[in-house]
């Protein structure tokens, strides 16, 4: 593959790679042409006007900066560095990464601001089939078989912690996964890293033994401040299920819930109060926040914008709703849906032959949406109401029945677990 095919670069690893020598950037000949006086230009600016310069560089420019000299290494590892960066004007666009094969979890990451793919290696995950969610620069990872391996980490700077194991059964048949970082105390993150809190959210749902009909649903949260999981709500949902969909947005847990026959709907909302301590059992609490969908639709995906709730939906035919007909996108306001925009038919059949189920994630005011069947990646804009393709994925299609994924979380150089 032709370097001009394509947009990535390696990524580096780590701050700390390699540091040459200090080259001269500038020479000056003296009066009698004989002595050549040479020196660095950086070597002119205070290293507060220096460091200032670089927080403004995109946040892969900061890793490669890091290797220029031993004097910018210490710049932009050093904790002040971090608080800059952390506010500077220059916003940092969530990047993507996608998923080289089902099997392995090494793949590409998008960074929508300078159009490039690196190649990346995330932490701790070991298949591409594990639970992932994200917030402010925290991915949190969950195995998918007997999901007690949860780990929370920062994809960029490569630190994790697991977590201790939820509480509930094992062997549950649908999961449902999310976290959310404390935004209040971010701002202090850079400074003092022990003021930094966030939550994490288990959603498990389990078919009563002999009936098809109920399923047990419980909610277990894991709060970084006390490093303990509590179960929050435990209830029994007649006619509907869990799923694997679930995010935090502004203090409230949501997760769609599926139909298993006796409704018009297909799919529903639940919302509950992280905030709300102690365990509740009492029977049909959560069918009290039921929300309907604004339309039939193949399938959804949850995701937190600004701490505001947006789904992405695929759009199903009048006469057969379990056919993809069309994408579009939601925001909730109350407990009503409204619609933002639908994807324009070019974009999508440009994707070719779309699944009714398909990936889609997203932060700040930017969604990915990716087809299952194609490395093909288009954001949406919130703000601009634009669509638009990525650059080229350098990730390829080997067979036939080969499945593409990935999810979206933000870059971010100050943020440890």
């Amino acid at each position: 593959m032709e370097a001009a095919e394509t947009s990535w670069t390696n990524y580096p690893y780590s701050y700390i790679t390699y540091v040459p020598e200090a080259e001269s950037s500038y020479s000056e000949q003296s009066d009698d042409d004989t002595k050549v006086d040479t020196f660095s230009m950086d070597s002119l600016l205070p290293d507060d006007l220096l460091e200032r310069i670089l927080s403004f560089l995109p946040i892969a420019s900061i890793f490669r900066a890091g290797t220029v000299c031993k004097r910018w290494n210490e710049i932009v590892s050093s904790r002040r560095f971090l608080w800059n960066f952390s506010n500077n004007s220059v916003p940092q666009r969530p990047w993507y990464f996608m998923f080289t094969t089902t099997d392995d979890p090494s793949g590409y990451a998008y960074d929508p601001i300078i159009r490039k793919w690196y190649s990346f290696d995330l932490p701790c995950i070991e298949t591409s089939n594990w639970f992932v969610a994200s917030s402010c620069g925290l991915v949190c990872f969950m195995d998918n078989d007997c999901r007690n391996k949860i780990y929370v980490s920062n994809p960029i700077t490569k630190q994790w912690r697991r977590l201790l194991e939820p509480p509930g059964h094992r062997s549950t048949d649908y999961t449902a996964m999310s976290t959310c970082v404390n935004r209040a105390s971010q701002a202090n993150q850079a400074v003092n890293r022990a003021q930094r809190s966030y939550l994490v959210s288990i959603v498990k749902s389990k078919q009563v033994p002999g009936n098809f009909f109920q399923w047990d649903l419980s909610i277990h949260l894991y709060s970084s401040e006390t490093m303990t999981w509590t179960t929050s709500v435990t209830d029994v949902l007649s006619g509907w299920r869990g799923g694997n969909e679930s995010v935090i947005c502004d203090g409230v847990l949501y997760f769609l819930i599926y139909s298993t026959g006796g409704s018009d709907h297909r799919h529903g909302l639940i919302a509950t109060n992280v905030s709300s301590v102690g365990s509740s059992s009492s029977g049909g609490i959560l069918m009290r926040s039921f929300i309907p969908m604004p339309c039939s639709l193949t399938c959804g995906r949850l995701m937190n914008l600004r701490e505001r709730l947006v789904i992405v939906g695929g759009i199903g035919k009048h006469d057969r709703p379990e056919v993809i007909k069309g994408i579009g996108i939601w925001v909730l306001k109350g407990k009503e849906w409204v619609e933002m925009a639908k994807m324009p038919q070019r974009f999508f059949q440009g994707f070719g032959e779309f699944d009714d189920v398909f990936a889609s994630s997203g932060t700040d005011d930017m969604v990915y949406i990716q087809s299952y069947g194609s490395p093909a990646l288009l954001t949406f804009d919130m703000n601009l109401k634009y669509w638009k393709w990525s650059q080229k994925c350098p990730v390829t299609k080997k067979f036939p029945l080969q499945l593409f994924t990935g999810f979206c979380f933000e870059p971010r150089l100050e943020i440890a677990p």
